[in-house]
């Protein structure tokens, strides 16, 4: 017997042993749960808010917001996640490369939101109420490229409904 053959034989025996066969299940689930988190990028295990993004000024009539951009993979993945506030007329303007029906949800998000879904000349398609820690899906009413997030009852304090228009968008 050669030497490769001796230790296939002994593997195979071993492999085959009642205590290896009473390990594989918790074996199996080792190594799923390892290759699942080598597989997740750092942005999927995400504990605390992402740092601030880049700002652009959007204005809703006379109303001035000051909006960071998610406009990457990650940056709209993180979003508001894990945010403990947003003040006054801050908020959060998603981008994409083409329209879309988008859809939210509010995982880890502890802050009440309102989201507007936006068509690329600016007009608000429809506005949603999404509600803490949910993660029931919020969506455009037909494609868009944006959507802008803001503390909930925004826009309805400033009388912004579906049909008006937003300036300044990237």
């Amino acid at each position: 017997m050669s030497k490769n053959a001796a230790l296939f034989s002994i593997s195979r025996t071993l492999f085959e042993s009642s205590f290896f066969k009473a390990a594989r299940p918790a074996l199996a689930a080792f190594f799923l749960a390892a290759a699942t988190a080598a597989a997740l990028p750092a942005t999927a295990q995400q504990t605390g808010p992402q740092p601030q993004l880049r700002t652009t000024q959007l204005s809703a009539g006379i109303h001035i917001i000051r909006a960071e951009v998610a406009d990457s993979d990650e940056t709209r993945r993180n979003g508001l996640m894990f945010r403990r506030e947003l003040p006054g007329n801050d908020g959060m303007l998603f981008v994409f490369e083409q329209p879309d029906v988008q859809c939210f949800w509010m995982r880890n998000t502890i802050l009440p939101l309102s989201i507007a879904f936006i068509a690329d000349d600016g007009t608000i398609v429809n506005i949603e109420d999404m509600a803490p820690q949910t993660e029931d899906p919020h969506c455009a009413k037909k494609p868009v490229r944006y959507a802008l997030e803001m503390v909930q009852g925004w826009f309805d304090q400033h009388g912004i409904k579906a049909g008006k228009k937003l300036d300044g968008l990237p």
